[in-house]
């Protein structure tokens, strides 16, 4: 299964592609609780921090985007906020490991600088032992999102970018190695290489957590989205895998959509068909699980075939560069 530069796929062919794929069973609602009549969605996947597992979550009212990031822990089947925990003035909340540190991030929404009105946006990135320790280390460029970072083989660092505009459109995904931390600078996004042949010019698509394989490919964890004719969004969960040797990657594959998941509440009417990708965890049986927010409203899990194993069974690929 060589890895290619692919040609956009549309989501309506996405969609096509996985009704014929295995599909995702035993959806699940997460109860959130403590935090008043406000919802919790756009979750993370849970991770282990001083011994018990946690969940960060976007927290606000179901009338506002006015946004606050809780760490939450499971008391008898339900999450409430950890005791303690800081939190933070942010969206979308994302993690990872890098040299056995906790880095996590989310999005900073701030009053735009020359548009009157309007919100513009930043992804902020921490650091620390672990959650009571952490500290702002670096700020992604205004007007960017879904920039998302993972530790390599061999000590590096990869960064997923999310240009839009002249260089990335409604939104691609970008890539680019560098050193280490202290390298992760403005410079370097910029420099990010555009994955071609991913989107569409009418839709978009962001990374949102990133597996390191067996093998040292990247596992993405992502979404796909566009709008329909009446201007409702529709928002799918997506993975493909990365050779960050050679910039070679994967077609994307959906994984879930809505009607896989339960009924509940949506934040907006032209917000009800969004699947907003937290986080995956592989259980090392064939399954994984999904963990994502759903409708803007609530959070939800559903198990699924674990979409990176097929990747991993390759044997490692070539160093070079391609061309």
């Amino acid at each position: 299964m060589k890895l290619k530069k692919t040609h956009a796929k549309p989501c309506a062919v996405l969609l096509k592609e996985l009704e014929n794929a295995p599909q995702p069973f035993n959806p699940e609602k997460l109860i959130f609780k403590g935090v008043g009549d406000r919802d919790v969605y756009n979750i993370s996947a849970p991770f282990e921090d001083k011994g018990e597992l946690v969940i960060a979550g976007r927290v606000e009212p179901r009338d506002s985007e006015h946004s606050e990031v809780y760490f939450f822990v499971n008391r008898n089947g339900e999450w409430i906020p950890r005791e303690g925990a800081p939190v933070f003035p942010l969206q979308d909340p994302f993690f990872t490991k890098i040299d056995g540190e906790l880095i996590f991030g989310g999005v900073q929404t701030f009053q735009h600088p020359t548009i009157e009105g309007s919100t513009g946006w930043r992804t902020v990135f921490y650091r620390g032992a672990s959650i009571d320790d952490l500290k702002e280390f670096a700020k992604g460029p205004d007007g960017m999102k879904d920039v998302r970072l993972i530790g390599l083989k061999d000590g590096s660092i990869g960064v997923l970018t999310r240009p839009q505009g002249e260089k990335g459109g409604r939104g691609k995904i970008g890539f680019i190695r560098i050193p280490s931390l202290d390298h992760f600078t403005h410079e370097a996004i910029d420099k990010a290489q555009v994955l071609e042949g991913q989107f569409s010019d009418e839709e978009w698509g962001g990374a949102n957590e990133l597996h390191l394989l067996s093998n040292g490919l990247i596992g993405v964890l992502g979404h796909i989205a566009c709008f329909d004719e009446k201007g409702n969004r529709h928002y799918y969960p997506m993975v493909f895998v990365l050779n960050p040797d050679t910039m070679e990657f994967s077609d994307i594959e959906l994984i879930a959509t809505r009607s896989h998941f339960l009924e509940g509440a949506s934040k907006r009417p032209d917000l009800v068909d969004v699947v907003f990708s937290g986080g995956l965890v592989r259980k090392g049986d064939g399954t994984a699980d999904l963990y994502a927010g759903i409708s803007d409203a609530e959070a939800q899990k559903i198990t699924i075939i674990d979409p990176f194993i097929k990747y991993e069974k390759e044997e490692c690929v070539d160093t070079e560069k391609s061309g």
